[in-house]
């Protein structure tokens, strides 16, 4: 019998580093789904129902703090892992994207075994809770 295939949805306004994300994440063995801009993110996530959501936080339409905010307010999509996906490098960035209910928090440029070991990491701490 076949383990479904995991999901991992990238919500990025760079059509390069979108598509970058998701090349690492086909090349994991993830099936990848893409949204480009914040805007749209909150519905794209409840249609696919993701194991994990890659999210940018600069966004000129929609902030991933946002978006954020917005998932951990759906009981439906509350409990779906985010890892922030950001250019913003300060601790205090870090911190904040945490504090806002990331389960985790990359900086670009991201490694593909950083992002690989930072995906499995969150899937497996989020189906122990």
């Amino acid at each position: 019998m076949q383990l479904a295939q995991r999901v991992v949805l990238i919500v990025e306004d760079e059509l390069d580093t979108a598509e970058m994300l998701a090349e690492m994440m086909r090349l994991s063995g993830y099936q990848v789904y893409k949204t480009l801009g914040g805007a749209g993110a909150v519905g794209q996530i409840f249609h696919h129902r993701p194991d994990v959501v890659l999210l940018d936080i600069m966004m000129p339409d929609c902030s991933g703090y946002e978006v954020l905010s917005n998932l951990r307010r759906d009981p439906r999509l509350k409990s779906i892992p985010i890892v922030m996906v950001s250019a913003l490098s300060l601790p205090e960035h870090v911190q904040k994207g945490l504090e806002s209910g990331a389960a985790a928090y990359l900086t670009k440029p991201v490694g593909f075994n950083e992002l690989r070991s930072t995906v499995e990491q969150v899937i497996q701490r989020s189906q122990l809770s």
